[in-house]
């Protein structure tokens, strides 16, 4: 199994979310050959990435999550601004806000799971969900220009009370999460 920790959003945060990427796709125009649109359903905030793990250690993997989400208490995550990742774009997305609590959680399950044996992150945490990812070089400098008049702009607030461990099953339709354990947080 493909397994990542992450958070999920209400659904306002998400229908939101989905409003934006509709004004972005009638703004840029651009085609399905050029970008790939996140469906709503399926955004997430990614605590961290596993990548494949055995049968035998998924129950492991769950109970390391279920330990770590026993230490928080909930808390609230702002979606507010966007961004992107590469020059030009290859990845457009929501920027999360969660303030120390979510990058003490964070940092904490990288390194537990780093401690177990896992990859360590080799780059920053950048607490973001995907809107969409980027084909071309073109459609990126398009959609880097597009965001700019979207620096500040608000999709809301959700309380995150538990984590969640997904499987990533891909396909040739992209890919599709599905829920292995749902931790819920004090």
């Amino acid at each position: 199994m493909r397994l990542f920790v992450a958070l999920d959003m209400d659904a306002g945060v998400l229908e939101r979310l989905a409003d934006f990427q509709k004004k972005l796709r009638r703004q840029t125009a651009l085609s399905g050959r050029e970008v790939k649109w996140v469906r709503p359903e399926q955004m997430h905030l990614t605590l961290k990435f596993l990548g494949p793990v055995d049968d035998d250690d998924v129950t492991r993997v769950c109970t390391m999550v279920q330990e770590t989400a026993n230490r928080y208490d909930a808390f609230e995550l702002t979606c507010r601004g966007v961004g992107v990742f590469g020059r030009p774009a290859r990845v457009v997305w929501a920027a999360a806000e969660g303030g120390h609590t979510l990058k003490t959680l964070q940092r904490e399950l990288d390194d537990r799971f780093t401690q177990a044996g896992w990859a360590a992150e080799n780059r920053a945490f950048t607490a973001h969900l995907t809107l969409c990812r980027v084909k071309s070089a073109a459609a990126g400098r398009v959609l880097a220009e597009a965001i700019e008049a979207y620096e500040q702009e608000e999709f809301g607030s959700t309380w995150v009370d538990s984590l969640v461990v997904y499987e990533s099953r891909l396909s040739a339709a992209g890919p599709e999460y599905h829920v292995v354990s749902r931790s819920q947080m004090r």
